[in-house]
């Protein structure tokens, strides 16, 4: 049997830690051999945070009463032998809820009130004001503490309808989407707005990140939900109920806020929870199972996805099953499959993205420090060619070398000032970049839609005005692209001359590619379009709601615009960053060229022993290019789930360590 989604987590930690331990020993070495410049330093730290600080979030997504709360405790928490999260009969999760850990942080339970949907602030900025959340401790040595403090995340209370209606929970029109008043006119809408748990479970204090979400008329009225939390989850785990199948609210969340292409339909599961409602003592097990296959069957064809994303599970007797140590109960439950198919559909997923970013960071990086190596290398060959045709020539010889050598380096020292214009050039270039990049630009191409949705009442035409600011927007990262060429192909230009004229060996990188931000851009485009549909026609209407839609849009934006900047960003420092190397080491070289026959002028014995010299560097060189080979291949063949990987691996580089020449 595969590992559980639990096993297959923990093997994916061991092999972030142990990355991120080795990449640590990769910086050492690189900085103890005078390899490390500013550029591949910067990319070693991004990429050693990029997989230390990796998240893996799955959201939970359904409509009330689905069991989605127990299937969460039945996943990831029937260790503790008994219920965490709220999973009572009726409604249970009334507010958005992810569960996570950040290390160093005391556990907690953090609530925002619902009161801030009246303000225009997003919840990432929500996020950086911890005055307006209330904070509950929670002890995890005491179960039932945790379990009674998290009940919290179910609070109501009742508000008039015109509260209820600037808070986003009553649509005039809206029927029986709306919640039903009571004798006083009151309504019940959930007490806060979002909850943030922060625990030290394993599979959290690891990067897991678990999303669970309210029912359709919560999770409509919180744009930043639906637009970017949901989508940015890297699996979502749909929940439907076995005995009612997909019902028209089901359909509704479905299609409203978790339609994709088929693309992306790898990163869905749909769960038919509760099959024990079908287990009837009046039916045959056979009959019990077609039963089980037509309702998948039929889940599947409605909601167009492939009948092998359609996994059938109890998860309160999956949760009972795992707590009483029954593995009879456990594999009928059918919690097994699903935890196989959320470790093949996420960790792999996960794993493989992760992977690719190392490996073609592994390449960047080992071609960076290689370039470094050969440019050594080429001085000491002909240092040691200089060298050799003095063997038995005169003083006069060695004095006209001397001045040739002088002469060069006044030549290649005038040619830095054409070498500062041209980055000059750059720079201006890189500044009107992220201008066009910025939050203020990105302010002046919202403004268009923010004019057409702020007013009270239909927005018609609203659709239009959409298409025109992504169209604006994707010119912006188009433009980007342009510009990055440009400036690829004028560097390009400039490093082909300082070749020829000083035999460096420069290589301008391809030029940055972003076309997965403007890829970006259509996904937001295409979950906008699809939102501001039919369906939120009435939402629409309210001044309140447009403002936390135009906000959440605006977040959002600025995620995928900062996005393209710092990758133009990296890119430029990574393509000049061997400027300054080899210009560093062309100045190093003239020096020791210098100094060499400066000895030689005093000493005639000393060009055996400076000759001796470079050829020791030589070999010592040659150390370093296997040493950086077998370190750079190391990370990339990394293994994940082999016992004891770690620790062989740790041997081996220390090993390397040891065999450095002196």
């Amino acid at each position: 049997m595969l590992p559980s989604f639990n096993e297959q987590f923990d093997q994916h930690g061991a092999w972030r830690r142990d990355f991120a331990r080795q990449l640590g020993q990769l910086g050492q070495w690189l900085q103890t051999h005078d390899l490390m410049d500013a550029a591949l330093q910067e990319r070693l730290q991004h990429l050693h945070e990029q997989v230390r600080r990796d998240k893996v979030m799955v959201a939970f997504v359904a409509e009330f009463s689905r069991g989605k709360s127990e299937l969460i405790n039945a996943v990831f928490f029937a260790g503790y032998g008994r219920r965490i999260m709220p999973a009572s009969a009726g409604r249970t999760t009334m507010c958005p809820t992810e569960l996570g850990y950040e290390g160093g942080t005391p556990a907690s339970l953090r609530l925002l009130p619902i009161e801030t949907r009246m303000q225009s602030l997003g919840l990432a900025e929500w996020r950086l004001r911890s005055d307006r959340w209330v904070e509950v401790p929670l002890d995890m040595q005491d179960a039932a503490q945790l379990a009674g403090a998290l009940e919290r995340v179910s609070q109501v209370r009742r508000v008039p309808v015109d509260e209820a209606r600037a808070l986003g929970f009553w649509q005039e029109g809206g029927g029986d989407d709306n919640p039903v008043p009571d004798a006083q006119g009151l309504v019940e809408v959930p007490m806060w707005r979002h909850a943030l748990i922060n625990i030290p479970h394993p599979l959290l204090a690891q990067g897991l990140v678990i999303l669970d979400t309210p029912g359709l008329n919560a999770v409509g009225a919180e744009p930043e939900l639906t637009i970017n939390l949901i989508p940015q989850a890297h699996a979502v785990v749909f929940i439907l109920g076995a005995d009612t199948g997909v019902t028209r609210s089901d359909l509704a969340i479905w299609r409203e806020h978790l339609g994709e292409p088929a693309a992306a339909q790898d990163a869905r599961l749909v769960v038919l929870n509760k099959i024990d409602t079908l287990w009837d003592t009046l039916s045959s097990p056979s009959q019990v199972q077609a039963q089980l296959e037509r309702q998948c069957r039929t889940s599947a064809e409605m909601l167009g996805v492939p009948l092998s994303r359609v996994v059938p599970v109890s998860a309160q007797k999956g949760l009972v099953a795992k707590i009483q140590c029954d593995d009879v109960l456990l594999e009928a439950s059918g919690l097994p499959a699903l935890e196989e198919a959320l470790a093949e559909g996420i960790i792999g997923r996960r794993q493989a993205i992760l992977r690719a970013t190392v490996a073609a960071n592994m390449q960047a990086l080992q071609s960076q420090a290689q370039r470094t190596l050969n440019v050594r290398r080429r001085d000491l060959d002909d240092q040691a060619l200089e060298l050799r045709s003095l063997r038995g020539k005169n003083a006069s010889v060695i004095d006209t070398m001397r001045a040739r050598i002088e002469q060069e380096q006044r030549e290649f020292d005038a040619s830095a000032a054409r070498i500062q214009a041209v980055r000059a050039v750059q720079l201006k270039m890189l500044r009107e970049l992220f201008r066009q990049l910025g939050a203020r630009s990105l302010k002046a191409e919202l403004e268009p839609l923010g004019a057409a949705l702020t007013p009270a009442g239909l927005k018609l035409g609203v659709r239009k005005v959409y298409v025109d600011t992504f169209a604006r927007a994707r010119a912006i990262l188009q433009g980007a692209q342009a510009t990055g060429i440009e400036i690829q192909a004028m560097l390009a230009g400039s490093f082909r001359q300082l070749n020829a004229e000083h035999g460096f060996s420069l290589q301008v990188p391809p030029a940055p590619e972003l076309g997965a931000f403007v890829r970006d851009l259509v996904d937001v485009e295409r979950r906008h379009l699809q939102y501001v549909g039919m369906g939120n026609t009435l939402r629409l209407a309210q001044p309140e709601f447009t403002q936390r839609l135009l906000r959440a849009l605006s977040l959002r934006l600025r995620t995928v615009f900062e996005g393209a900047a710092n990758e133009l960003e990296q890119w430029s420092k990574g393509a000049t960053a061997q400027l300054d190397v080899q210009l560093r080491e062309r100045k190093h070289s003239f020096a020791r060229r210098i100094e060499a026959v400066a000895r030689i002028q005093s000493a005639a014995e000393s060009l055996s022993s400076r000759i001796a010299e470079i050829e020791d560097g030589e070999r010592h060189l040659a150390g370093l290019q296997a040493q950086l080979d077998a370190l750079t291949a190391a990370l990339v063949h990394l293994p994940a789930d082999a016992p004891g990987a770690a620790e062989a691996l740790d041997i081996d580089l220390s090993e390397l360590a040891a065999q450095q020449p002196a």
